[in-house]
């Protein structure tokens, strides 16, 4: 039997999926907050994985909704095989910091995580997770320029 879990990272993280019009209004209600927004996407969605893509560059003193809609329409098409988040990051106290973060698009096909056990000196056991998605990868080759989508 293989348990099959979808990733949740984020705001909103165990709701189903935003619809467009849902993620529209989250949009609505940071600009409304004066926060700032920005889209990243990545191939490896691993908890501990801080450093997603950033697509294209922060949508800073925007005003509609229609752009960070537009932006995100962009990245899924050319990133539809990774996941994509929005974040709005507020300022107020002089330091951007991250209030909100959820993703607004995921992969059909979410290849999951596995345990990865090692054996330490005595009885001691060490476990680390690994994602399935980066199996495919050689050394160095998952930031080579031909697999990023942004640099054409």
């Amino acid at each position: 039997m293989r348990l099959v879990v979808r990733l949740s990272q984020g705001c909103f993280s165990f709701l189903p999926d935003l619809t467009d019009t849902q993620i529209e209004k989250q949009v609505h209600y940071a600009m409304r907050k004066g926060w700032a927004i920005n889209i990243e996407w990545t191939d490896d969605p691993h908890p501990r994985n801080s450093y997603w893509e950033l697509w294209g560059l922060p949508l800073f003193d925007i005003t509609d909704t229609a752009s960070v809609m537009y932006e995100l329409a962009n990245a899924r098409e050319e990133c539809a095989d990774g996941y994509i988040r929005i974040n709005a990051f507020d300022a107020s106290y002089g330091v951007e910091s991250c209030s909100m973060s959820f993703l607004a698009n995921r992969p059909n096909y979410e290849p999951g995580f596995y345990l990865d056990r090692q054996e330490g000196p005595g009885r001691q056991m060490f476990y680390t997770i690994r994602g399935y998605a980066l199996q495919g990868y050689a050394p160095g080759d998952r930031y080579d320029n031909k697999t990023d989508p942004i640099k054409d």
